[in-house]
């Protein structure tokens, strides 16, 4: 099972360099789309229905922000479009997929990098969510939450260490949640599993020559049930081509969807 997260930041600008003809190569049986920054009625075209799989998308009431998705090749029993806190889903940042016995999710987290206010929701989601995902621990399926989490984990998560200690996204209690979530929660970051190396980034700011020089941060996750540890096979970050200002995770799973 070959599972893709990408953010697109805006999914028709992707479309125009590229991306769909991209994940025909890819062959993933899902593919996790954060950041559309469209409505669904501005995706008519059959690009963004690819032939042979099950589409959906939750967008934001906010026109040209957020919006999550999900493509699959084997069909949901169930489809759950928010996360059922009405201020997050205005947003169109959670859309879940229900197979016999996983959940695929796919996940945009904020950022917090506009001002304190967006940092405090930020803050406030993080908190709430944690409780969700308390109780997904407790449920009898497993859970691979793909997505734009917006925090990186760890020193070798990121180019410039020192520097954004202060920043949205590498904040002392950001990191701490998620030492949480891989510690006492038990939840597994996948692409962990497998690469241990330092300067695996899947996102670089605009700002400079922070793609040409590798300056950034590992923000882009497919965090999982501890039973799925096992399963997972290969992960890598594609950057042989840019859609946007992220680069997609691939994870190759040994599990069977169907």
């Amino acid at each position: 099972m070959r599972i893709i997260t990408a953010n697109t930041n805006g999914i028709r600008a992707s479309a125009k360099k590229g991306f769909f003809d991209w994940l025909k190569k890819m062959d993933a049986d899902v593919i996790c789309i954060q950041e559309t920054k469209a409505q669904v009625h501005q995706l008519s075209d059959e690009i963004f229905h690819p032939e042979g799989y099950t589409c959906r998308y939750h967008d934001a009431v906010k026109k040209g922000y957020s919006g999550v998705a999900i493509y699959s090749k084997v069909a949901p029993k169930k489809v759950i479009e928010g996360v059922g806190m009405h201020d997050i889903d205005v947003e169109g940042r959670y859309i879940e997929f229900q197979f016999d016995k996983l959940s695929v999710i796919s996940l945009y987290m904020h950022s917090g990098s506009a001002s304190e206010e967006r940092q405090n929701i930020k803050f406030d989601f993080m908190q709430r969510f944690m409780t969700v995902l308390k109780k997904f621990r407790r449920k009898r399926r497993e859970y691979i939450i793909c997505g734009d989490w917006n925090i990186v984990h760890k020193r070798i998560d990121i180019k410039n260490w020192g520097g954004n200690q202060k920043n949205s996204g590498c904040l002392p209690e950001e990191r701490a949640w998620l030492d949480k979530l891989f510690g006492e929660v038990g939840f597994v970051d996948a692409f962990r599993v497998v690469n241990q190396k330092a300067e695996q980034y899947t996102w670089w700011s605009n700002r400079g020559q922070s793609w040409a020089n590798n300056v950034g941060w590992r923000i882009d996750y497919q965090v999982i049930s501890p039973k799925l540890e096992s399963a997972v096979k290969a992960a890598s970050v594609y950057k042989d081509e840019r859609f946007s200002d992220h680069s997609p995770l691939i994870i190759d799973y040994d599990y069977d969807l169907s």
